[in-house]
């Protein structure tokens, strides 16, 4: 910012109003610049804004001192509200920097007007992290609303909006928000967490005795992966729900995708007594004797009884 001298020889009586006129106008723009120096960003705005006020309404003779109060006017704006997400006043940054995105587009200060704009996503993102890391569950996702408000397409607000719904225990909607996380370039993270809500509310149900809800809870978890505990769970509840034919299946499946599970006897036990209950006793016989293969992976009552039926069944 260059300060403006003014030099007036001897003029008319109208020729001596306007150089006065003009001379506080450049005083007050130089208070401005001297403001700034000082580190008065806010004295040197409010100057700016009035010389700029004072300049335009001298018309032509106050051009140049009206296009460098434009010129200064955005990136003091900026400076401000930069100060404001340093001093994590979100809510003022944010307002600040919305306002400044205003008033450099209107000033034709492009360049500022871009930074500026590409900031107020990220600072509702410190925002929302905040919230999310006070645990405030609710108000980091409403926060996080406000960030894709901004930008529709930011994945990993979107990522975080699913957490923040998930841990505050609205499981549809942070289904929702990690599918538009999905969608938008956070796909293993999103992934991941839709599997993990889907297997908590399988085994719920599996649990409370709710087997076909268990069963499809379970299968809508493979639809991001399959994943041999979903099968596990959705082999369980077939079998306790007398979906024996399912329960070979989705067994069968768990075994494929974990052929060395600590737990791939008893699996192989529940495979033989669900062919047993459809009389297949040759199929029954064969996963008997699997099951007591490694002593190790089936408990000691299910081995007992897997060696008594394969002694049994002819």
């Amino acid at each position: 910012m260059k300060k403006l001298i003014i030099f007036v020889a001897s003029m008319l009586c109208a020729g001596m109003v306007y150089a006065q006129d003009l001379a506080s106008v450049t005083e007050i723009y130089n208070n401005g610049i001297n403001a700034n120096e000082a580190g008065n960003v806010e004295m040197a705005l409010q100057n700016f804004k009035d010389a700029l006020a004072q300049a335009e309404a001298l018309g032509a003779e106050g051009a140049e001192i009206a296009t460098n109060c434009k010129n200064s006017i955005p990136i003091l704006m900026f400076s401000l509200a930069k100060k404001a997400v340093n001093e994590a006043k979100y809510d003022e940054a944010v307002a600040g920097l919305k306002e400044t995105v205003e008033v450099a587009k209107k000033y034709g200060v492009e360049d500022v007007a871009a930074e500026a704009g590409e900031l107020v996503p990220q600072v509702l993102m410190q925002k929302a992290n905040g919230f999310f890391n006070d645990k405030d569950y609710a108000g980091a996702a409403e926060a996080y609303k406000a960030v894709l408000a901004e930008d529709a397409t930011n994945g990993m607000a979107s990522l975080r909006l699913g957490a923040a719904l998930k841990a505050a225990g609205d499981k549809d909607a942070a289904v929702a928000a990690f599918r538009d996380a999905i969608a938008n370039g956070q796909e293993k993270a999103a992934q991941k967490q839709i599997v993990t809500i889907f297997q908590q509310e399988a085994a719920a149900n599996l649990k409370a005795k709710k087997y076909d809800e268990a069963i499809a809870d379970a299968l809508a978890s493979n639809e991001f992966g399959e994943n041999a505990k979903a099968f596990q769970i959705a082999g369980t509840a077939a079998s306790n729900g007398g979906k024996t034919k399912e329960a070979i299946d989705y067994f069968e499946k768990y075994l494929e995708l974990a052929p060395t599970a600590k737990n791939s006897g008893d699996i192989l036990f529940s495979i033989a007594v669900s062919y047993q209950q459809l009389k297949d006793n040759a199929k029954a016989k064969e996963y008997y004797q699997k099951a007591i293969a490694d002593p190790a992976k089936i408990r000691p009552n299910n081995l007992k009884v897997a060696q008594q039926m394969i002694a049994a069944i002819k």
